[in-house]
């Protein structure tokens, strides 16, 4: 499994944990677990993945996801 697929499932299985959540609140939800626990090159590694290899919710919260400073 590559990086990028891994932090896709990781990402994947955060969003599951809010699926009893509303759409806009899950992916609130899914984007603040990602800021405050992701170390920064797993959100840029998950920012650079493609969408199409994302679960819908994370393609969503992929707006509200802070990209790390430059390193």
């Amino acid at each position: 499994m590559t990086e990028v697929a891994r932090l896709a499932w990781m990402a994947g299985r955060i969003a599951a944990a809010f699926d009893a959540l509303p759409e806009e609140q899950a992916a609130a939800a899914i984007a603040a677990h990602i800021n405050q626990f992701w170390a920064p090159p797993m959100r840029r590694g998950l920012l650079a993945a493609d969408a199409a290899a994302l679960a819908p919710r994370v393609r969503r919260a992929l707006a509200l996801v802070r990209p790390p400073a430059s390193p």
